[in-house]
């Protein structure tokens, strides 16, 4: 019997080894994007897995489908080229500096609709958002600036068929007709604005950068609102599509947005201000005049915070700051691979962040989301002699898991492979945290006469323009040379400086931490010793205890009243 190829299924490959991406026989025809890379093949394993249908199988195994969830949305019923505006509405978006011609181009029209918050049907401006002749949905403007969208309608960029190679970024469809009025076309508002970073399902709502139009934009301004959540937003914008493309828009005194400009000082003004869109201070040598409106912004809003863990002890030495980096080291089976695992999952439950893992000893995958589910759940994923979590929350977990965890499992994997998919994990799934467990998994292998310091110094650098770049906290699980016992038996609690390799890992750090536990005591007690913070806005150096239950591999506080807490038997934690 002759052997299968992947052109057998439909698949086609580039290469005769490794891993590559490439388009789905499956699902990639019927999709909008008809060459979107979405099934990963590995060729050297003969497997592939489609992320967008679930189509996956082996050249040795055959084909295989899973269940996938595909999001479905309703098509509002807007005859947009039925739509017209009115004499009153042209003179009212006239008052606003919003001519005739950009009116009619877009579609813009009034009609009478039902307001739930209003409890009544009334008379609003309907903002059509069109994907080439299709209306997905539409945003309704009543004049006491009463706003709402189609139920169930897909919420997309206003302005996607507009996208051009540079393209403005605004955040309101007002603001998007007044730059239209100054000239650029190229530009989009968000559909919504800026969410708290608390908000519910936060990530959903920046659903909106998949579109496969944004693929034709290769530069981007932002000229979002001069307010506390445009700041949120822009950061935003910032860390998903990268500062190194991105220039921002600042606002004449007195002007919230691009229609105030426009209002108060004309069109000629308003593309000036565009013009004039200065570059995001990246790394590098900078004047202190760079830094006049970030610092003045500083002053008002206030010095930015880490993100609070679960556990008030380790609060008050540590919080997670984006854009920073942590060490993260202690003797194999002390626990700091299950410590990581509980910070994300409650990061997760608590402030609604993604995380993309690369854990290669953390394998099968399957093994070791049954241990995150452990940690969700609060009960053990397997039978045994405590009650374990029950179908339903085992899928629960699954839904949870999969809306908040990626992970990547490259063949051969180096720093900068890790990196370029990093930054597309970023702009699609809008990640805030990156864990590499552990360092030595990564290929190291070094070019000429490089040094393994040179190497590390330059790695160690390139990893932390990326945090700082995209805004996302990235945590480095570093194992320490061979320590050495003490006179009674124990290993000291080991530093940056015992990590195998260079005194880099201390100094280009942000923060460092290692995981310790006393093996010689029967007990649950962890002890967190955080050994450098950069940023005293962050936290501090010293030690805390926590408590860890090896039944679920939840950890909790001292002080806290346990949670389905079991008593520990022989063994400890796996690392």
């Amino acid at each position: 019997m002759t052997a299968k190829t992947f052109a057998d299924f439909g698949i086609v490959v580039r290469h005769d080894r490794g891993e590559e991406d490439t388009t789905c026989p499956q699902c990639s025809e019927s999709r909008k994007n008809k060459r979107a890379r979405c099934l990963s093949v590995n060729i050297d394993k003969g497997v592939w897995t489609c992320h967008h249908c679930g189509w996956s199988g082996g050249l040795g195994t055959g084909e295989q489908t899973r269940p996938v969830i595909v999001k479905t949305w309703r098509k509002p019923q807007y005859q947009a080229e039925a739509v017209t505006p009115t004499e009153q509405s042209i003179r009212w978006f006239a008052a606003r500096g919003i001519t005739k011609p950009v009116l009619e181009r877009n579609r813009i029209g009034v009609c009478s609709t039902y307001f739930p918050q209003l409890e009544e049907k009334v008379n609003a401006v309907a903002f059509p958002y069109f994907r080439g002749s299709d209306v997905l949905n539409v945003k309704y403007r009543t004049k006491d600036k009463h706003f709402r969208m189609e139920a169930g309608a897909e919420r997309v960029l206003y302005g996607l068929n507009d996208i051009g190679e540079t393209l403005i970024w605004v955040e309101g469809e007002i603001d998007k007709l007044s730059m239209e009025v100054a000239g650029f076309a190229s530009c989009v508002s968000v559909p919504d604005g800026a969410p708290t970073p608390n908000t519910k399902n936060y990530d959903s709502k920046f659903d909106f950068m998949d579109a496969p139009e944004l693929e034709r934009a290769k530069h981007h301004i932002i000229a979002v609102d001069n307010d506390e959540p445009g700041v949120r937003l822009e950061e935003e914008l910032l860390r998903r599509l990268g500062r190194d493309v991105c220039r921002v828009v600042r606002w004449p005194e007195g002007c919230k947005d691009a229609n105030d400009v426009l209002k108060l000082h004309g069109a000629i003004t308003l593309a000036e201000c565009v013009e004039a869109a200065t570059w995001v201070p990246v790394e590098g040598e900078h004047a202190v005049s760079d830094y006049a409106e970030s610092m003045d912004r500083l002053y008002k809003y206030g010095m930015p915070r880490g993100v609070k863990t679960c556990w008030s002890s380790v609060n008050d030495y540590y919080t997670v700051m984006p854009g920073e980096w942590t060490l993260v080291t202690g003797i194999p089976g002390h626990g700091k691979s299950e410590w990581l695992d509980a910070m994300m999952v409650r990061l997760a439950m608590d402030h609604g962040w993604c995380f993309a893992i690369f854990s290669p000893e953390n394998q099968p995958t399957e093994y070791h989301l049954s241990k995150l589910a452990e940690k969700y759940i609060g009960k053990p994923f397997g039978d045994g002699p405590t009650e374990r979590m029950t179908l339903a929350d085992k899928e629960h977990a699954i839904q949870f898991l999969d809306e908040h965890f990626v992970f990547l499992l490259p063949e051969l994997p180096t720093v900068d492979s890790l990196i370029e998919k990093l930054r597309v994990i970023v702009k699609r799934r809008g990640i805030r945290g990156v864990v590499l467990d552990p360092w030595n998994e990564i290929d190291h292998t070094r070019a000429g006469a490089m040094s393994e310091t040179e190497y590390i110094s330059q790695s160690l650098s390139k990893l932390r323009a990326f945090a700082r770049g995209h805004g996302v906290h990235l945590w480095i699980v570093a194992h320490p040379t061979k320590l050495q016992k003490e006179q009674d038996g124990s290993y000291p609690v080991p530093t940056p400086y015992d990590v195998a390799g260079s005194a880099h890992w201390r100094n280009k750090a942000d923060n460092c931490i290692a995981i310790w536990r006393d093996t010689a005591k029967d007990n649950n007690a962890v002890e967190v010793h955080i050994q450098k913070v950069r940023k005293k806005s962050v936290g501090k150096v010293g030690m805390t205890t926590i408590l860890y239950d090896r039944l679920t591999g939840q950890y909790r506080d001292i002080q806290a009243p346990p949670q389905q807490w079991q008593e520990q038997d022989d063994e400890f934690i796996p690392d």
